[in-house]
């Protein structure tokens, strides 16, 4: 099929940064696309060729969107699975499936298909409602402290929180959830994996991850991880095993801890672009983007390796600042080589929201982190 400067559709379900960031290489390969979101302000809708403002977790909305397109793709998991279902048994292409999507967009589901493809990861207990979890907890089957998660709709460190003692639990909402063990880890990384139809598969490097310790967000991402080269191919060989045996197609962004032994698990994994993969940008040869958009297209996937070193700051809403967003002293950072501010379009800030990020691109790994320490200390998201 041509899908160049053609009448070819690609159909993207999310309008957020992750999309907006997809049409910068859906723009430069002159492929039209076609963008599906709620609201009348996502980032994606200055970049695509068509925009449809609608519920992704209505049924007819989903349906209707997808009959407009020839391949169909998400930026976000939370889309209404049963439209696409039927979408893909009347034989649109949807990457990643369906089939995968289901078992990942509930962490219940996911954890029990870890367990049952003997992939490493935290024993976990799962409840129906936190009444279940309580009386389990009150009786000492389940030990404290343990991490707590919702199995639906948590995104950005909502829907998880470390339950330390009884009190804990009354701050809880009474949904589906998961108890999981705590486990002394010594980093947290991620692997990325993309996969096409035809079988061709790549990881990216390892990168390291650094949480802010309130919000439980990713503050930093480091390429490569800070990691001896065993634990470094253990990471990515149990990457490799997740994506095949989930079978996706598109990029599969693995998250996992490296415990105080050195063992490697796996926490969860997102079946799209990702957080963890921003600094592809400006560091690899081909972005965690452009190789989604080859994937899914099954096109020859582009080389995975980094130019440089590379370190992602997210920019999040300062504490304190809500309404129209400002980012103060961005003139300075710009200054700085090898420093490059991506700004999502979100026009209005609040306490820890995801505005942009910022990449540092380095020879050096020790001078991009200092590099990226003076990024976090200088730009703030506030509010005029």
């Amino acid at each position: 099929m041509n899908y160049f400067s053609s009448d070819f559709k690609l159909g993207i379900l999310g309008g957020g940064q992750l999309g907006k960031m997809l049409l910068f290489d859906t723009r430069k390969f002159d492929i039209q696309t076609y963008v599906l979101d709620p609201s009348d302000e996502a980032p994606c809708k200055i970049a695509c060729n068509h925009f449809f403002q609608g519920d992704l977790m209505d049924f007819d909305t989903v349906y209707n969107f997808g009959k407009k397109v020839d391949v169909l793709t998400f930026e976000i998991e939370l889309v209404n699975l049963e439209a696409l279902e039927k979408l893909e048994a009347e034989g649109l292409k949807v990457y990643p499936s369906p089939k995968t999507l289901r078992g990942i967009q509930n962490k219940g589901r996911q954890k029990d298909f870890y367990a049952e493809n003997n992939i490493p990861t935290a024993p976990y207990q799962r409840f129906e409602n936190l009444e279940g979890l309580k009386s389990k907890v009150t009786s000492s089957e389940i030990v404290m402290p343990f991490v707590w998660k919702c199995t639906e709709f948590g995104y950005d460190g909502n829907g998880v929180k470390i339950v330390r003692q009884i009190a804990d639990l009354d701050s809880l909402p009474n949904v589906e959830c998961i108890a999981e063990e705590m486990i002394p880890f010594k980093n947290e990384l991620a692997v990325i994996v993309c996969r096409n139809p035809s079988g061709e598969i790549k990881t990216y490097p390892v990168v390291e991850m650094e949480f802010h310790p309130e919000a439980n967000q990713v503050e930093y991402v480091i390429c490569p991880a800070r990691i001896d080269d065993a634990v470094a191919e253990k990471a990515r060989a149990i990457a490799l095993n997740v994506s095949q045996n989930f079978n996706h197609v598109g990029l599969l962004a693995v998250e996992m801890f490296q415990t105080v032994d050195d063992e490697v698990i796996v926490n969860e994994v997102a079946p799209r672009p990702h957080n963890s993969g921003h600094y592809s940008i400006e560091a690899s040869y081909t972005s965690q983007f452009e190789n989604h958009l080859r994937a899914i297209l099954d096109l020859p996937l582009g080389n995975t390796d980094s130019k440089v070193a590379g370190i992602m700051v997210n920019l999040v809403g300062a504490e304190g600042f809500s309404g129209n967003v400002v980012y103060q002293n961005i003139e300075k950072i710009l200054a700085w080589d090898g420093v490059t501010p991506h700004i999502y379009g979100k026009k209005q800030t609040r306490p820890f929201r995801k505005m942009g990020h910022v990449t540092i691109a380095n020879e050096n790994m020790a001078e991009a982190r200092r590099i990226a320490q003076e990024v976090k200390n200088t730009i703030r998201v506030i509010s005029s």
